[in-house]
């Protein structure tokens, strides 16, 4: 597929009654085995990739960043959009730049969100993350195919757990233009259902998070458009990779073994997109 047929496809996902699960590879691997169960779009996530590069979280800078993007964008063919955290710079235009940037590596998507990552400010003062946000959508409408702006509300994430700051936050991202909105860190039905009445654009909510317990079904009756699952396939490998090496290294057994990947499985899977 061209960039602008992933990029209508993608964009048709949103539309959909039903809300549409897109999981979150950190490379090319987990991208293509993601891509043979049948999911239809990927997103990144910049936990996971930072995970497995043995780095910390947010650590990650823009070419770092959009050099894995371009990576999971070359593993299938498939949409992708991308976390690309704030936008990597305070000033709208930083934001502009990356989405422009974003759409040169093949993605149709990506994320700006609201923290400023300082320790004295963690989430932008709401006017100038709706700046952002815009300066993010007009740099988007400025493309040849419909690159999906998604617009974070970070409060939940950053020990703000402001619902009234968060829906007004989303509906001022909304009438900056973003396509999507998206508030992390929401478990509870009834906050999620509250942000999903509040707004007039698709809502994404994060699944992959301890306490969350809604089904896809749910969070589809509930109105919501589009469930991704952040770090939580990376740290779900990592969990079963810590239980073996913890196993070896421990209690010098391995048992494991009884419960990993076939190798000739796997195998056959890659073949798909060997040469």
């Amino acid at each position: 597929m061209t960039q602008a047929e992933k990029a209508r496809i993608f964009r048709a996902l949103h539309e959909r009654d039903s809300a549409f699960i897109i999981p979150n590879p950190w490379n090319a691997g987990s991208a293509r085995l993601l891509a043979h169960l049948g999911f239809e779009a990927l997103a990144t996530t910049s936990m996971g990739y930072a995970f497995s590069v043995g780095r910390p979280d947010g650590s990650l800078s823009r070419d770092e960043t959009l050099d894995y993007a371009a990576a999971i964008v070359r593993a299938a063919d498939l949409p992708v959009s991308a976390d690309l955290e704030n936008g990597f710079g305070d000033a709208p235009e930083a934001a502009a730049e990356t989405i422009g940037l974003a759409a040169g590596v093949g993605l149709v998507g990506g994320s700006i969100e609201d923290a400023a990552r300082r320790e004295n400010e963690p989430i932008y003062e709401r006017k100038q993350a709706a700046e952002r946000v815009r300066a993010a959508v007009e740099a988007a409408r400025s493309l040849p195919f419909p690159f999906t702006v998604t617009a974070r509300a970070e409060n939940y994430l950053h020990g703000r757990p402001d619902l009234k700051d968060t829906i007004e936050r989303l509906q001022s991202y909304q009438e900056a233009g973003a396509d999507v909105l998206y508030a992390p860190g929401l478990t509870r039905p009834e906050e999620i259902a509250a942000v999903v009445r509040s707004v007039d654009r698709p809502v994404n909510v994060l699944a992959g998070l301890a306490g969350m317990r809604l089904s896809a079904a749910e969070l589809s009756a509930i109105g919501v458009k589009r469930i991704s699952v952040g770090s939580s396939l990376n740290r779900a490998a990592l969990a079963g990779f810590l239980r073996a090496a913890r196993e070896m290294h421990e209690r010098g057994t391995f048992t494991f073994t009884e419960e990993m990947a076939n190798s000739r499985d796997i195998t056959a899977i890659f073949k798909q997109w060997s040469g």
